[in-house]
């Protein structure tokens, strides 16, 4: 068994337009730096392929809409080749895995009518519901995602998840993209408490970010004890990044990566192409390895010391969602949810990549036994026509699983919708009964 099996693909045939920061060179001089040092060479490091995501494995968490063929092939690879970083290690091929592919996924939510933030399909997502899959639907999954950018995406899908604790790290997101990701989103009425967001004000360097690592991330860890452990990986915190405002460094990534340990890393943002990504990933890589990350810095420019101030002011956010975590069981859901079957939220969602706008209406059973299943409406400047769907959570109880097969029937009878969905995680569209 290996250390580390990385799995590379840099998408020669997608990018949003050739000078565009989502482009092949984001990975090209990565693995240009890699090769360099000679890290393909290293017995705790093996190089492995990606593959194709098959349309069950996707339609598991998706819903897209019009259909799944508008999905471009570089991101059934990207969504692909994070599967095949997690049977890896599954599989007992490597002890960690490292899938540095593009295009990334995390602002992807469960509907998808086009691409948000270059993400179309949420490849960290699609990767937990394989694991899941697998293992079985009582397996424990925790995504920490270290990206510049609220992970909003991964939010959604999970916002009412028991089996998958939520942790981002970002920018506050009052003055940056996708201008999500507050202490106050905490999830839904069936997993209030895991979704935790811990938003950094601009300027935060290594000192902010790792001290949130300890102070908060590292204890909520050992207290919710994850079976699996999810970094998604972006890179958009460096000092050099063109479209952030943050100061990490990548000896900071490192030791955070150190410090995490995770099971499997994803690769997110990152735009500092030759500045950053190429330094960080060897630093990462070697971090994960177990191997000595001391001698790795950028060529150019240098970190400023993070500010007192700062400092100061995410030691008051630690703070506050450290409580948050501590007390999360003691919260009365029905002041939270109301008290009646359903509860019901309304989104308008941004597609700021295609230019396209979702309208979107929710209703979450309120159940005592399950985390309760949804009904979903939506439509968009794309798909004008309204869509339905019907979704059950991966350990239903009977009651919810016969009321949601009662509700798919009877919206699919009516036939004023475009398409009316069933999505049943665990079993696929034939656990519908006849």
């Amino acid at each position: 068994m290996t250390e580390v099996g990385l799995v590379f693909f840099p998408a020669f045939d997608w990018a949003i337009s050739p000078d565009h920061p989502e482009r092949q060179e984001r990975l090209l001089y990565t693995r240009d730096q890699i090769q360099e040092e000679g890290l393909f060479d290293h017995p705790a490091i093996r190089e492995y392929r990606p593959r194709l995501a098959s349309d069950e494995e996707i339609l598991r968490t998706h819903v897209v809409l019009p259909s799944l063929e508008t999905v471009t092939e570089s991101h059934r690879i990207a969504a692909g080749g994070t599967i095949a970083a997690a049977d890896l290690v599954l599989d007992g091929l490597a002890k960690r895995s490292f899938a540095l592919l593009r295009p990334p996924g995390h602002h992807a939510n469960r509907f998808v009518h086009g691409s948000r933030g270059f993400c179309t399909l949420n490849n960290e997502a699609i990767m937990v519901d394989h694991l899941r899959s697998r293992l079985g639907p009582d397996v424990k999954i925790a995504i920490v995602d270290t990206d510049a950018h609220h992970g909003d995406g991964t939010q959604d899908i999970f916002y009412n998840d028991p089996g998958v604790l939520h942790i981002s790290l970002h920018q506050d997101g009052r003055t940056l993209y996708p201008g999500t990701g507050f202490i106050t989103e905490r999830g839904g009425p069936g997993a209030y408490g895991q979704t935790v967001n811990i938003p950094l004000p601009p300027g935060t360097g290594d000192e902010g970010m790792l001290l949130a690592m300890e102070r908060v991330v590292l204890p909520i860890l050992r207290d919710w004890q994850p079976d699996w452990i999810i970094n998604a990986a972006g890179q958009d915190n460096h000092f050099s990044d063109p479209i952030t405002n943050m100061g990490f460094s990548a000896q900071g990534y490192a030791r955070l990566t150190e410090m995490l340990r995770p099971d499997i890393v994803v690769l997110e943002g990152g735009y500092s192409i030759e500045s950053a990504l190429p330094y960080i990933n060897v630093g990462l890589l070697l971090a994960l390895a177990g191997l000595d990350y001391s001698k790795v810095q950028e060529p150019h420019g240098r970190r400023e010391p993070q500010p007192r101030a700062i400092t100061d002011q995410v030691a008051r956010i630690c703070g506050e969602v450290a409580e948050l975590w501590e007390r999360r069981s003691e919260e009365d859901l029905g002041k939270v949810f109301g008290e009646a079957e359903f509860f019901e939220r309304r989104r308008q969602i941004y597609y700021d990549t295609d230019n396209i706008y979702e309208s979107q209406q929710e209703y979450i059973r309120l159940c005592r036994a399950c985390p309760g299943w949804r009904a979903v409406y939506t439509q968009s400047t794309r798909v004008r026509q309204v869509a339905a769907a019907v979704l059950l959570p991966w350990k239903p109880c009977p009651s919810c699983r016969q009321e949601a097969e009662g509700q798919y029937r009877q919206l699919a009878a009516e036939g004023r919708f475009q398409q009316v969905v069933w999505q049943d995680p665990a079993r696929g569209r034939e656990s519908l009964k006849e």
